[in-house]
């Protein structure tokens, strides 16, 4: 069935991901030996979408190995965790030195660390890569973030960039780089889905505001996010949150969108971005709100049970409707600034810990087409990390720092509205704390290490001379005079 070393490059695992990764390779001028473990599944891909000269089926792995060019390359899209291991031990003796396995599915960056000393320590290379932009980016273009074996990327390094978005005023650049060493990659993949969930959630607050506090139709919110679609705001997300409203169920003729139950899913790289966030103490507030406004949802019986016992406002914004609108949007902006500079932090903060030398600007760019947050200020992003490498927060570039400036009055507002009329909107709120922390050079923590040393002697460090010091609070406290109240 195989053809002798004729192919490029080798997959493994024929869902919707792979098979659409398969036919971009192929479409590029790649041959491509595919693999799937229910040999059916391969043959009904072959003999379908991949009935093509440059697609060969194969039935068993030792067939896939024997079709490959050497050095072979041999990517990975199963499911991550376990059986990613088990497929690396099975592939690894049928490989020779020199010779490149991949994984491209969301994996847990630690695990890449591991499995790229494992298989260099046999002697083969070893890439963990991002993939992002869902089946339509796999086969027409995605967002690529490889990392692991630096050796491996001059061997990937034109399939990849051939399959990869373009962006740039040419549409030239590649939405594809080498990342750094062992689980970079894969680091900036979680990252990037972790914004991801921000991003959503944002919007999602932002509906919830225009349609319960504003009352906006679904027609009228599609015609809001087509008008936001054409500035700042554009992005894929809002693009398809916009197709979303106009869309009627076939059955019932009614929108989609409010047939659907409001309970949230979710794979998992949300949390991992702020679970690893806590390990490193970087406050990535935003992607945890994110995903605890999806578990909260997940609460459904809980919250319908309670929603007949608490009680709160009306829910209804009573000022002017265009003015809440604009408002809207400039909270929205405003707080994916603050999303992305969270982001952009715990990068940073990852690369001193695990010694990557990451480039900001490149990241921004891969980001910049093929992915599901790809949006226009990204560019913005870009040029901010160009122009200063180093630069400590996206929030203090200057073209951020204008647009906080201009957007906070609205921001303000828009939190303060919610709160008052009693709509939830965890990610604005939590992205408006965020910024009112970093830009105050003082903060009640002096109390909070008060509070440590008194009851545990954890020590503190004063503002008036170096060092650590303790002190006996129960010796020096003196009576309070009472107020007169009752406690």
């Amino acid at each position: 069935m195989s053809q002798q070393g004729s192919c490029d490059i080798g997959l493994i695992g024929l869902a919707v991901m792979g098979e659409n990764l398969a036919l971009n390779i192929a479409s590029r001028g790649y041959s491509i030996a595919v693999f799937n473990r229910t040999t059916s599944v391969t043959d009904a891909f072959t003999a379908g979408r991949g009935r093509q000269p440059n697609v060969v089926g194969c039935h068993s792995l030792a067939d896939l190995v024997a079709s490959l060019k050497a050095p072979r390359k041999v990517m990975m899209m199963v499911k991550a965790g376990p059986a990613v291991d088990e497929l690396i031990k099975t592939l690894t003796p049928l490989l020779s030195k020199g010779d490149v396995i991949i994984d491209g599915g969301n994996t847990l960056p630690s695990d890449t660390d591991r499995r790229t000393r494992e298989v260099e320590a046999a002697g083969l290379l070893y890439v963990g890569t991002g993939v992002s932009g869902g089946e339509e980016g796999a086969l027409k273009g995605p967002s690529m973030m490889p990392g692991g074996s630096a050796a491996a990327w001059p061997l990937v390094k034109p399939i990849f960039q051939a399959i990869a978005a373009k962006v740039g005023p040419k549409g030239d650049i590649p939405c594809c780089d080498w990342v750094g060493p062992r689980g970079a990659g894969n680091y900036v993949k979680m990252v990037h889905n972790g914004i991801e969930y921000g991003d959503m959630q944002l919007i999602c607050e932002a509906y919830w505001l225009l349609k319960q506090g504003a009352g906006l139709s679904n027609d009228e919110l599609a015609a809001v996010f087509d008008e936001w679609n054409r500035g700042e705001l554009d992005s894929y997300l809002i693009e398809i949150t916009r197709d979303i409203f106009t869309v009627r169920d076939p059955e019932t003729g009614g929108f989609m969108v409010d047939l659907i139950l409001d309970k949230a899913g979710a794979k998992g790289t949300g949390k991992w971005m702020s679970q690893l966030a806590l390990d490193m103490g970087v406050p990535s507030t935003l992607v945890t709100e994110a995903v605890y406004a999806r578990c909260l949802s997940a609460l459904k019986d809980a919250r319908v049970r309670a929603s007949s016992v608490l009680k709160g406002p009306d829910m209804f914004n009573r000022g002017d409707k265009a003015a809440f609108i604009g408002q809207v949007r400039q909270a929205l902006y405003a707080s994916k600034i603050a999303s992305y500079a969270q982001g952009f932090v715990q990068l940073a903060a990852a690369a001193k810990e695990q010694d990557w030398k990451l480039d900001y600007h490149s990241i921004a760019m891969m980001w910049r087409g093929g992915c599901i947050i790809r949006a226009q200020f990204l560019e913005r992003i870009a040029e901010a990390y160009k122009a200063h490498p180093d630069l400590e927060n996206l929030m203090l570039a200057p073209y951020f720092t204008a647009a906080l400036a201009d957007a906070q009055t609205a921001w303000r507002h828009v939190v303060a509205t919610a709160a008052t009329i009693g709509i939830p909107v965890p990610a604005f709120m939590t992205a408006l704390a965020y910024y009112d922390g970093y830009r105050h050079a003082n903060l009640p923590a002096n109390l909070l290490q008060a509070q440590r040393d008194y009851f545990g002697a954890h020590t503190y460090e004063r503002t008036d001379k170096p060092g650590t010091f303790h002190t006996e609070w129960l010796d020096l406290r003196k009576p309070v005079a009472s107020s007169g109240g009752k406690a």
